[in-house]
């Protein structure tokens, strides 16, 4: 076919032969076809890929639960949750452009290949003009590369990786989440004021993409403080048994412990940590601390009291009081009867933002979707102002910085609010020596 479609998106406006009207936005022509997946009946299909099983599924079910429930708002079923807070006021519950919006579900296990398998299985078989998903980054990574290939859009969910919006960015990928660099800039001016900058830090971390740039991240983060980092030592993913690995912290040196890890390994490594004892000594002078840069409601519960007083950050947290914020802790609450974790708000708000911008596009065509996200700026969605980024396809918003809490009252508020680090403080350029490398290059819409 004729591409119209430049790298930025699709050619905003063009003129009927003859008639010496603009069309708004988007040649109608090519509106609704030439493009991987157009929809064609009275329904379209998302791709929802998570983890339903492996180390990371419990963040991977709880972002399920909040794509059937954003298919639900979108759809005009329930009380329409964020849409009613959310400043863009074209969505109204009656599907996306007059379309009614199905799913289907794939378990990406938490392994880069099964999740390709899975999302190819959607694009290819059940027709998916959307794949979304994450609770891994090596995950979020290989499928956002997919739907490049195959002309289709990636709303990244839970992937905290700085190569999802760095090297390994994509024209037809978008993440909301937060990133690792995002971190430790907010987490590391608190770590400063609460435990000194006279520190020496010993780290674990998961041996795949978005532990190696947590890693990078905190470290740089804290050393620009004044810490030493001791140690870095990579553990695989599902490890289970983190002892071997705890058990040379206690010889090294080191006075704080930074667990790079996350879902059930995060889980496991801390609760084994506190049971050798490392918060109980005193090393160098100074009582012994761990910190969990990444954190995550459900990794708290399961932690229980080993978590209490650990710092960590968050993209957001069902406590905020915003708007946004308590209508979809509402919504959730009364369908699945507990409060959302931050995995699963992003899932519904990168869900809410795909159809969003569809309709303000006027076509499920992804170079016009690419066209209305790039540099979008938006609120009500419960991180206060957010810009989408065109240069990269990163949000930037608020982050939080987060504590255990010392005497929790019940299994959901296991973490306290200690900072929300304004957005101007997790800024970089698109440049930033650890984004560089990578290139957005052209929308692809595929066939």
């Amino acid at each position: 076919m004729s591409n119209k479609f430049s790298r930025r998106g699709v050619l905003k406006s063009g003129a009927i032969a003859g008639s010496g009207l603009l069309l708004p936005t988007y040649l109608r022509a090519e509106s609704h076809s030439g493009f991987t997946n157009a929809p064609t009946g009275s329904e379209v299909v998302f791709g929802f890929n998570v983890p339903q099983t492996g180390p990371y599924s419990e963040e991977g079910l709880d972002e399920l639960r909040a794509f059937q429930l954003a298919v639900e708002h979108l759809n005009g079923e329930g009380d329409g949750g964020m849409l009613n807070t959310f400043s863009s006021k074209v969505l109204d519950g009656t599907g996306i452009l007059g379309k009614k919006v199905t799913f289907v579900t794939g378990d990406t296990q938490t392994k880069s290949d099964v999740a390709r398998a899975s999302a190819q299985s959607m694009i290819q078989k059940d027709g998916a003009v959307m794949i979304t998903g994450g609770s891994s980054s090596g995950v979020a990574v290989a499928v956002q590369g997919l739907c490049q290939e195959a002309g289709v859009i990636f709303m990244a969910a839970l992937t905290h990786s700085n190569d999802t919006t760095g090297k390994d960015r994509k024209a037809n990928g978008f993440r909301h989440f937060f990133n690792a660099y995002m971190s430790g800039a907010a987490l590391a001016p608190v770590l400063g004021n609460v435990y000194g900058t006279e520190r020496r830090a010993y780290h674990l971390t998961a041996d795949y993409t978005w532990g190696w740039t947590q890693e990078e991240s905190i470290a740089a983060s804290t050393e620009a403080l004044g810490w030493q980092t001791v140690e870095k030592v990579r553990t695989p993913v599902g490890a289970g048994d983190f002892s071997s690995y705890i058990a040379p912290v206690l010889n090294s040196g080191a006075d704080v412990l930074i667990l790079n890890h996350y879902g059930g390994d995060m889980v496991n490594s801390l609760s084994q940590a506190v049971q050798f004892g490392l918060r109980d000594k005193m090393v160098n002078g100074k009582q012994f601390e761990i910190v969990v840069p990444l954190y995550s409601e459900l990794m708290a519960a399961g932690a229980g009291s080993n978590i209490q007083g650990v710092y960590g950050s968050m993209n957001w947290n069902w406590q905020l009081q915003d708007a946004g914020t308590q209508a979809f802790v509402k919504s959730f609450g009364e369908k699945y009867g507990r409060p959302p974790s931050n995995a699963a708000h992003t899932s519904y708000v990168q869900t809410l933002l795909y159809a969003d911008a569809v309709t303000r596009a006027g076509t499920f065509n992804p170079c016009g979707v690419v066209e209305a996200l790039e540099d979008f700026e938006f609120d009500g969605m419960g991180n206060g102002p957010v810009l989408y980024r065109g240069a990269d396809h990163q949000c930037f918003k608020d982050v939080l910085v987060m504590k255990g809490a010392e005497n929790p009252t019940n299994e959901y508020d296991t973490l306290e609010i200690v900072e929300t680090t304004p957005r101007a403080q997790v800024e970089y350029a698109p440049d930033h020596p650890m984004f560089a490398g990578g290139d957005l290059g052209q929308c692809n819409p595929g066939a």
